[in-house]
């Protein structure tokens, strides 16, 4: 279970893999889950990627922001999601994985509780070499390729099914 000192007990779910789904407005971030999330973000995006960039960018603080992320037992995070609400449609960002987690499908399943729990239509702008996988959730591409930080990039959206 998750300790309420460090990432408050906004949601859970059952572990799966010995990982555990937490979700979290900034606020209820523990400084220690904080600063994991960040450096997990910069070290990917920053140094593997070799791309500086201002990767505190002053939204994830926003009361309309949500965090999600995969962690295991000892509460090291594996995969993290940021989805930005206070835009029309949301906005979903900074997915990303830890080298010694990937290709465990830890993506798609912090995706699809990212749309669970903010259902409606969503935008993202997607990675080139990611773009299968977000195709694979349903997202359709809304636009031309462009460079982002010299990284090629698509637009992407998703709306969900019919009720």
């Amino acid at each position: 279970m998750s300790d309420p000192t460090r990432d408050g007990p906004v949601q859970e779910d059952p572990a799966v893999d010995g990982l555990v789904l937490h979700e979290a407005a900034f606020a209820d971030l523990g400084v220690q889950v904080l600063h994991d999330i960040l450096k997990l973000r910069v070290d990917v995006f920053v140094v593997e990627q070799d791309c500086p960039y201002p990767e505190i960018d002053g939204l994830d603080p926003l009361p309309t922001t949500s965090h999600l992320w995969l962690a295991d037992g000892d509460g090291r995070i594996a995969a993290y999601v940021r989805v930005l609400a206070h835009t029309d449609p949301l906005r979903i960002g900074r997915v990303v994985t830890a080298g010694w987690a990937r290709r465990r499908g830890l993506a798609r399943r912090l995706l699809e509780a990212a749309m669970a729990a903010h259902p409606g239509p969503a935008v993202l702008d997607a990675q080139v070499q990611a773009a299968d996988l977000y195709r694979g959730l349903g997202f359709v591409q809304s636009g031309p390729e462009f460079l982002e930080d010299g990284i090629p990039h698509i637009p992407m959206a998703w709306t969900p099914p019919p009720a």
